[in-house]
C-alpha cells in the first residue's frame, strides 16, 4: 500500500476523532511538537520506526517523553496505541505531517515563507492582515534574516513568491543595461 495513502487516512481518522471531542487544537499542538522532536533527533525516529528494536510499551513511553512536561491527549494516546498495535509505526511520521496539513486546510493556515533583510515583524503584520482581509485565510510565517538581499523582502505563499528585495532590483537594472549595451553594438 502506499505511504500517502495510509499517512492519509490515518491523519483524517485522528483528525476526525479530535474533532469529534473538541480537542482538535490540543492534538494539533502535540503532533507539531511531535514532529518537531521526532526530526531534530534521529535516534529517536530510528527507534521508533523499527519494528524489532524494542517493545511498543518503551515505545509510547519515548512518544510521551517526546512531548516534555506536557501530559499528552488522550485522543492521541489512543490513537498511537492503534499505530502500533497495527503495526503502522514506521509510517508515524507521515501520518503526523499529513494530520497537520489537514488541521491547517480544515482551518483556513497558510504556510509562508519571508525573508528580510533586517528582523521586521511589522511586516508580518502586515501581510497577514492583508491575506485575512481579502481571502479570510490566517498565515503561518516561517521568518528569516538574509542581509544579502540587501534590503525589501521576498515573500513565498502558496508557490508564488514575491520579490521585492533591493538585490533582485539591482540584478533587473543590470540585465536591462546589458541588453540595451548589446543593441547598440
Amino acid at each position: 500500500m502506499n505511504t500517502g495513502t495510509i499517512s492519509a487516512r490515518y491523519a483524517s481518522a485522528l483528525l476526525k476523532y479530535a474533532t469529534e471531542t473538541g480537542h482538535e487544537e490540543l492534538v494539533y499542538g502535540q503532533v507539531l511538537t511531535l514532529d518537531r522532536n521526532l526530526s531534530a533527533l534521529p535516534q529517536l525516529r530510528t527507534l521508533i520506526d523499527n519494528p524489532m528494536n524494542i517493545p511498543d510499551k518503551k515505545k509510547f513511553s519515548l512518544l510521551a517523553s517526546a512531548l516534555g512536561s506536557e501530559k499528552m491527549a488522550d485522543e492521541l494516546q489512543r490513537f498511537i496505541r492503534l499505530v502500533m498495535k497495527k503495526r503502522r509505526t514506521k509510517y508515524l511520521r507521515f501520518i503526523l505531517r499529513s494530520f497537520i496539513r489537514q488541521f491547517r486546510d480544515a482551518h483556513n493556515i497558510k504556510e509562508s515563507r519571508l525573508i528580510t533583510a533586517v528582523p521586521d515583524t511589522g511586516l508580518e503584520k502586515r501581510i497577514s492582515e492583508i491575506i485575512m482581509e481579502r481571502k479570510g485565510d490566517s498565515v503561518l510565517f516561517e521568518h528569516r534574516v538574509d542581509p544579502d538581499i540587501i534590503g525589501g523582502f521576498i515573500f513565498e505563499i502558496d508557490g508564488l513568491r514575491l520579490d521585492a528585495s533591493t538585490a533582485a532590483q539591482l540584478k533587473s537594472v543590470r540585465r536591462q543595461f546589458i541588453e540595451k549595451n548589446r543593441r547598440i553594438v
